[in-house]
């Protein structure tokens, strides 16, 4: 199978690696050291389960690459809608593309059913840029749960044990080609189900970013550390089950035990991408992972306090510091 990763940074590291380790022919999109790095010394993932190196093809320029069986996009959600049409030469045919992403996606409405069908949201895609390049036809959905870090250009550390990804169809059927990308990923080591009902996943995963990126990017640690006041863990508490709130609101039988997901939470170190990336001086993947999810909670008319007070926080701090721009 012929698949190109569109990032690479620590989850398209980790997926690319994860490929290659199971056979596939695996390509890279980067750019910068990123680039540099794994062209001249490769690609190695560190993780509990063993470490690995690796040897791609990697470029900045798509051209070079021509069409692929599938695509996987991994770049944060405020560079997407800038880099949608250099997806295009990655596209034959029967080319599909999986956007394993954080937030809520820019398709979230596609294929939806009910009242909110088709319903556009321009913040994630201003002019449909991503809509056109590639459109939803091809479009898959991806939800991943690993706790990666670049610790060095070209090189990626998965934290914790067990990392998975989810694929699923916008319109819930099982697919050859979702199937057949699952299987590449668990011939590399991951667990990939393919799924029935993507935008469940997506929340599921969704409300913990909401809760957890916001009050790590406010005290500046990791979340176990930050978790350890009690204040902030009860307010961690009131933002799942408000995040819950929303999914539930949008028709979604979302359910988590809420105190569990906390306690496991709290012996966990790892620094949640939104506040690596603000450590890093990096631009913030405010608007699909905390502000569009308002957004929706707003349509479903679901009151969310908690969130309200830690995302408005979180995102004046990210403002101060020139690190997100709200959308003209």
């Amino acid at each position: 199978m012929k698949v190109c990763v569109f990032g690479a940074g620590a989850i398209g590291g980790h997926l690319a690696g994860r490929l290659a380790q199971g056979g596939a022919q695996v390509s890279v999109v980067a750019r910068g050291s990123y680039l540099a790095a794994i062209r001249e010394k490769g690609l190695t993932v560190t993780s509990p389960e063993g470490s690995f190196h690796t040897r791609l093809a990697a470029t900045d320029d798509p051209t070079e690459l021509g069409p692929q069986d599938a695509v996987v996009v991994t770049v944060k959600g405020q560079a997407l809608p800038g880099l949608a049409a250099a997806i295009g030469p990655l596209l034959g045919p029967q080319t599909s593309v999986t956007f394993v992403m954080n937030g809520i996606p820019w398709w979230y409405f596609d294929n939806h059913g009910g009242p909110m069908e088709g319903t556009a949201l321009p913040a994630l895609d201003p002019g449909g840029a991503v809509r056109r390049a590639v459109g939803v036809e091809r479009t898959i959905g991806g939800v991943v749960h690993s706790a990666c870090t670049v610790t060095e250009p070209g090189v990626v550390h998965v934290e914790t044990p067990g990392s998975r990804v989810i694929l699923g169809e916008l319109d819930g059927r099982i697919s050859e080609r979702a199937k057949a990308l699952a299987a590449a990923l668990e011939a590399g080591g991951l667990v990939a189900p393919v799924v029935p009902d993507i935008r469940r996943e997506v929340w599921l995963k969704l409300v913990s970013n909401m809760t957890f990126g916001p009050l790590c990017l406010l005290s500046r640690q990791g979340i176990g550390p930050t978790l350890q006041d009690p204040g902030i863990r009860e307010a961690a508490r009131l933002c799942l089950e408000e995040g819950l709130a929303v999914a539930r609101g949008l028709g979604l039988a979302a359910e988590m035990d809420v105190a569990k997901r906390v306690a496991a939470a709290s012996r966990v170190a790892h620094k949640p991408s939104i506040l690596q990336d603000m450590e890093a001086g990096k631009p913030l993947e405010m608007e699909a992972m905390v502000i569009q999810p308002l957004a929706l909670a707003r349509m479903a008319g679901v009151a969310t306090p908690m969130l309200d007070l830690t995302v408005g926080l979180a995102r004046k701090a990210a403002e101060a510091t020139g690190q997100y721009v709200p959308p003209a």
